[in-house]
């Protein structure tokens, strides 16, 4: 049975803001999907136009959405790109089979990527029809937004720019009554990456400070080089949740750095599908997604 939006919504913040769990992010886009096909055991020999290779990555994301191990009780949400709301899973649209069938709050990639690296960041590019896609994602069930953008040096004024261009963004997503994932990933191959996370931690607060309206933000962080350094967000009114992203730290190093963060969950890409491979039986799949999504949901609960 159908319910509102305004229903929708509130459901969907109590379980994200007091649920267990982390969320998937199966939103890689036009220039990540080769490689996360590659390492799923898919090279590009198996398609020969990106519609075919969209097709291919939603056939991936398909059998992980409707294996009986991915369900809300260690889902608490998933990140999905546009071409992947636009699909279908099992005759219902994308974002509303994970919600109505699943209880996994949808969220949508809405950035198209970043622009080069200046004053050691790279902020997003221009984002013309967020407007659009925002009311039709608010249509089909989708909770909230992610936005990625990143630090690649302790530059005092790019840090203030990626998080104020975060912010601005957010601020329109929050009007359209959604919730944004404000990410500001920093490298974790930066050579300075505790001087990033200082510059960073102290703009966050800033534009906090000056956030308005009755809806909150998430926050999606690299996990930091200090334990428990982003806590007073965990324990922010205005933060619904504080969650990692793995930034290229493998499974295991990313949920040991992860349960070391009290009260911060995982939003794993990567680190999520490492170990699925194409020709794996659906008992040998559905094992390793199982394990993989359990020891997450753990280093998540602490």
């Amino acid at each position: 049975m159908a319910v509102n939006t305004a229903e929708r919504m509130s459901e969907q913040i109590e379980r994200m803001g007091r649920g267990s769990g982390f969320i998937a992010a199966l939103d890689q886009s036009g220039g990540s999907t080769p490689k996360a096909l590659q390492l799923y055991g898919v090279d590009d020999s198996a398609y020969s136009s990106d519609d075919e290779m969209f097709d291919t990555v939603h056939a991936m994301r398909t059998r992980i959405m409707t294996d009986s191990r991915f369900t809300g009780t260690h889902v608490l949400g998933a990140i999905l790109f546009q071409n992947t709301l636009d699909r279908e899973v099992l005759g219902q649209p994308t974002s509303q089979y994970l919600w109505r069938e699943k209880q996994i709050v949808p969220f949508l990639k809405v950035d198209y990527g970043m622009g080069d690296l200046a004053d050691g960041v790279q902020i997003m590019k221009p984002i013309p029809d967020l407007d659009e896609r925002l009311i039709r994602a608010k249509s089909l069930d989708v909770f909230g937004t992610k936005m990625r953008s990143v630090i690649k040096e302790a530059n005092g004024g790019g840090i203030e720019k990626v998080v104020a261009q975060q912010f601005e963004f957010g601020a329109n997503i929050l009007a359209h009554g959604m919730v944004p994932i404000i990410e500001p990933e920093v490298d974790i191959h930066a050579i300075d990456k505790q001087d990033c996370e200082n510059l960073l931690r102290d703009n966050l607060r800033v534009q906090l400070a000056g956030l308005d309206g009755d809806l909150p933000v998430i926050f999606k962080l690299t996990l930091p080089e200090t334990d428990n350094f982003y806590q007073e967000f965990c324990e922010h009114p205005k933060v619904l949740r504080v969650v990692a992203l793995s930034g290229g730290y493998s499974r295991e190093e990313s949920n040991n750095k992860l349960s070391n963060n009290q009260g911060v969950i995982a939003s794993f890409s990567r680190a999520l599908t490492e170990g699925l491979q194409a020709g794996q039986t659906v008992a040998d799949f559905s094992a390793m997604l199982g394990s993989t999504v359990e020891s997450i949901a753990a280093a998540s609960a602490t």
